[in-house]
């Protein structure tokens, strides 16, 4: 307020910023932790600010060894030399709630990670979060005049996360989760977690001998196809957040490896978050409504996912995000990045009533990070580039009925079908498919006969599906037709094109065969449309 009244506010911005960072750092964990959630709150605090609390992210002091080592024992009940064979001296990494020893296991020799909580921690936790609650009380006004709604819903959240990262077999589950997730995908390294070894306060897990994204130069110096990598990464990101509905929620380079042969591995299981699969669904919608530019339908979008309070007016909204993503999109591909929609998009966080729920700040946060990683590994990484012959593969692919149904909605703009859609989708799956499928990781594993890699693109069940709607289906029957009949004149060029792309894809022969054996079921399916219009129309 001082800065304000004598004019040198904006001056003075990194100093405070930075007298920020420190006071919450000699405050204690709760206040470094909501350093970090601020960091990613663009809804609550302005840009320069999230810049400087990122810094504590990263750099948090450790507290001594011999404390560690005695909460250690006291977890396993047994003095440290009876099941270790040795024990780092010095902490591999320190955050606000824990920190990370290495050690070697005496009965089977294996190397692990000994992660071990901050003593006395809870009691404090809870004690600043009854402050945090009570100082709440008095902004509620406030917070719902710019971000609709009470700050005591905003601690709420923060504290439920907060306590879930106190519970460390809490953390295991996760790390069991993420295990039977990508148990099949030899692209992504998670750690076992040794359940017997481990409590509330000690968690060990395997060691994972990669090279920290921290240092991009020993990655490029061991010989890893940086390319090969990055896909991988932006892969198994984009299926945690689409396909599982369980997300890594802090992903920064300390918790991301390469692993020499190519695969990503993953660390530090404690902040992780959950998508439904309504929010999944609906995440998928606002990407094809950005695809047909539907400006509108994505600012519903926004109240569906509880970005906006139900009932609030989204038209000023829309031309707002219109601008946004046009800006943005508009150059294609090659100049997109979740850096700069971010930047504009915490404007308009800014300006709007507009309140980030904790799970998608945590979205936000996982997508900013990884690219940033992606960009110091490669400075001209395209983000995009990655992710849109991904979602191309799903969209094509996924036999889940809600993906077919948006599917139908990207092949569709007014009523009209869009051949250039349709091959641009096909283009962009076959490129995912021939990236993922080059990656060294998936030959080694190919060659040692485990997971499964994919050289062509699944498209049984999706032509199967399509015959089956076309069939069955009088709407898209028609509109089909139409689209091939369109300006008065016979499409047949764009089916052959579309072909030629899928030609070297298909088996005709077995194709064939799987639509004739669902033939009986299609005709089944036909007599029973054809009997309720019958009836309905007695």
């Amino acid at each position: 307020m001082y800065d304000c009244f004598v004019g040198r506010d904006e001056e003075v911005v990194p100093f405070r910023a930075q007298q920020l960072r420190n006071l919450l750092c000699n405050l204690g964990p709760s206040f470094i932790k909501a350093g970090q959630v601020l960091a990613n709150r663009p809804d609550i605090i302005r840009e320069d600010y999230m810049n400087e609390l990122c810094i504590l992210q990263d750099d948090v002091p450790p507290f001594p060894n011999e404390v560690a080592f005695n909460i250690i024992e006291e977890e396993l009940g047994r003095p440290l030399e009876a099941v270790f064979s040795k024990i780092s001296s010095r902490t591999i990494a320190a955050a606000s709630l824990g920190q990370v020893y290495r050690a070697t296991l005496r009965d089977s020799g294996e190397d692990v990670a000994i992660k071990v909580q901050r003593p006395k921690i809870e009691p404090i936790i809870y004690q600043d979060l009854f402050l945090f609650r009570t100082l709440a009380s008095f902004l509620n006004g406030i917070s719902l005049q710019k971000l609709g709604c009470n700050a005591e819903l905003i601690v709420d959240e923060f504290g439920e996360k907060l306590l879930e990262e106190l519970d460390y077999t809490l953390e295991a589950r996760n790390l069991e989760d993420f295990l039977e997730n990508f148990k099949n995908d030899p692209t992504v390294k998670i750690p076992r977690v040794y359940k017997q070894l481990s409590g509330s306060r000690v968690l060990v897990m395997e060691w994972i001998d990669g090279i920290r994204c921290t240092d991009p130069q020993a990655i490029k110096n061991a010989g890893i196809d940086v390319d090969g990598f990055l896909t991988v990464g932006v892969s198994a990101a984009l299926r945690q957040l689409l396909e599982f509905g369980l997300f890594h929620g802090d992903p920064h380079p300390g918790n991301i490896f390469a692993m020499r042969d190519g695969r990503i591995a993953y660390v530090d299981f404690g902040n992780v978050a959950v998508l439904s699969q309504l929010n999944k669904q609906i995440l998928i919608d606002a990407v094809v409504h950005a695809v047909n530019e539907d400006y509108a339908e994505m600012a519903n979008d926004f109240t569906r996912l509880g970005f906006l309070a139900p009932g609030t007016d989204v038209a000023p909204i829309i031309p707002a995000l219109e601008a946004i993503w046009q800006n943005s999109a508009g150059k294609g591909l090659s100049d997109f990045n979740f850096r700069s929609v971010t930047g504009k998009f915490n404007q308009l966080v800014y300006n709007y009533p507009i309140r980030i729920p904790e799970r998608f700040s945590l979205v936000i946060r996982s997508l900013l990070t990884q690219e940033g990683i992606c960009f110091t590994l490669k400075p001209n990484f395209k983000f995009l580039e990655v992710a849109y012959p991904y979602v191309a593969k799903r969209l094509l692919t996924d036999p889940n009925p809600a993906l077919r149904e948006r599917l139908i909605q990207v092949l569709f703009k007014d009523g009209m079908f869009q051949w250039k859609r349709l091959e641009n989708l096909i283009v962009l799956a076959k490129e995912n498919v021939v990236k993922m499928s080059s990656n060294p990781a998936l030959q080694k594993n190919d060659l040692q006969g485990s997971g499964k890699v994919e050289k062509k693109l699944d498209l049984k069940d999706t032509i199967k599906d399509g015959a089956r709607l076309f069939l069955l289906d009088a709407g898209i029957r028609r509109q089909l037709l139409l689209a091939l009949t369109e300006d008065s004149q016979l499409h047949v060029q764009e089916l052959v094109d579309v072909y030629r792309l899928l030609e070297d894809q298909i088996d005709v022969p077995s194709m064939a065969l799987e639509v004739a054996r669902d033939f009986p079921n299609v005709v089944r399916d036909l007599m029973l449309a054809w009997t309720e219009s019958v009836l309905s129309d007695r």
